[in-house]
C-alpha cells in the first residue's frame, strides 16, 4: 500500500508538472498573414488557401491584393470559402492614409517582370467607416491598420487622430482595432520616438499593438520590454524572422529573434493570436512550411 501510495503521488507530482509546463507555453492555433502570398493569391484563391490548410495553418489574416474588395470576394464570400477549408478568418489590414511607396522603394514584379498594379486602396483616413462595418459584416474579431505615416510630427499627429477615431468606431461594431508596426515608428522625429506616441497618445482599450517580431528587433527594440511596460496591449502578434546578413524578413527560425523567450513572455503581452509572415518570398510556401515547422516543432507554439 506505501508502494501504490508513493506512485500515486508520484503520478500526481509528474500531472502537476505537466500542467505547469503546458500553461507556461499553452499551445495557438498557427495563423497565417496573407500578405506572404501578395500578388499570388489573387491568380487563384481557393487553390492558394487549400495548399495553406494542407501545412497545418488554422487561423488567416487577409491583407489587399490585386482584386478590389477581399481577393475580389465580398467579407461574407470570403469568410465562407476560408471555413469551408476548416480554418478561421480573424483578422483584415488596412491602410491608415492613402497609399504611398516608402522613399527609395519601388513596386514589385509580378511573374511577367512588370511592375504589379493593384486597384485604389480605401484607407482609414478616407474611408474608416466603410472599411469597419465591412470588418463587421465578415464576422472579424480583429481590424489591424497595417501602417500610417508617422515621418514628420503633423503626419503623427494626424494618424493618431485617425487610429482613436477608427478604434471607437471599431468597438462599436464590437471589433478590437490594433496598429501593426514596421521598424520606422521607431525612428526619432523631431526628438520624438514615434512609437512612443502611438502607444501613450492612443486608447490602451480601444487601440491595441499587433507586433511585427521582425521589425521591431530590426529597430534595436526588445518585444519583452514592451511587454512589461505595456502589459496586455499586445493581443497579435507577426511571426517572421530576421535575417541577420540581409536584415530584412526571414522564415521562423532562421534568423536572429528570440522567440522562445518572446513566448515565454505571452501572458504579460495578452497575446490571443500569432500570423506568420513574410514579406515577398522567393517561395512563398517552401517559407511557410518551415515558419510552421518551427513554431509546431521547436517552440510547440
Amino acid at each position: 500500500m506505501q508502494s501504490t501510495g508513493a506512485l500515486v503521488l508520484g503520478g500526481m507530482v509528474s500531472q502537476s508538472k505537466a500542467a505547469s509546463l503546458l500553461s507556461f507555453r499553452s499551445p495557438h492555433a498557427v495563423g497565417l498573414q496573407l500578405y506572404t502570398f501578395f500578388g499570388i493569391i489573387d491568380e487563384d484563391v481557393k487553390g492558394t488557401l487549400t495548399k495553406i490548410a494542407a501545412i497545418g495553418y488554422k487561423e488567416m489574416e487577409s491583407a489587399f491584393g490585386k482584386k478590389p474588395g477581399y481577393y475580389g470576394m465580398k467579407p461574407v464570400e470570403f469568410k465562407a470559402m476560408v471555413n469551408d477549408l476548416g480554418m478561421s478568418w480573424k483578422s483584415h489590414h488596412v491602410l491608415g492614409a492613402p497609399f504611398k511607396l516608402p522613399k527609395g522603394y519601388k513596386m514589385p514584379t509580378g511573374a511577367d517582370g512588370k511592375p504589379m498594379t493593384f486597384p485604389p486602396m480605401r484607407n482609414l483616413r478616407d474611408n474608416m467607416q466603410e472599411l469597419v462595418d465591412e470588418a463587421a459584416s465578415g464576422g472579424l474579431e480583429y481590424l489591424v491598420c497595417a501602417n500610417a505615416p508617422t515621418g514628420t510630427p503633423e503626419e503623427l499627429k494626424t494618424s493618431i487622430e485617425t487610429l482613436n477615431k477608427t478604434g471607437e468606431a471599431a468597438k462599436k461594431a464590437g471589433i478590437q482595432f490594433c496598429y501593426h508596426n514596421h521598424d520606422m515608428e521607431f525612428k526619432d522625429v523631431e526628438g520624438k520616438i514615434p512609437y512612443e506616441l502611438l502607444l501613450s497618445e492612443t486608447d490602451p482599450h480601444d487601440v491595441k499593438m499587433e507586433l511585427d517580431l521582425c521589425w521591431v528587433t530590426k529597430a534595436g527594440k526588445d518585444p519583452v520590454e514592451l511587454f512589461k511596460a505595456n502589459p496586455g496591449r499586445f493581443p497579435l502578434w507577426h511571426m517572421k524572422d530576421l535575417d541577420p546578413t540581409t536584415k530584412g524578413p526571414a522564415p521562423v527560425g532562421t534568423g536572429v529573434v528570440d522567440f522562445k523567450r518572446i513566448f515565454e513572455n505571452q501572458k504579460i503581452a495578452g497575446m490571443k493570436h500569432f500570423f506568420v509572415e513574410h514579406d515577398m518570398p522567393k517561395d512563398a510556401f517552401a517559407s511557410i512550411k518551415t515558419s510552421y515547422d518551427y513554431i509546431t516543432g521547436t517552440l510547440k507554439a
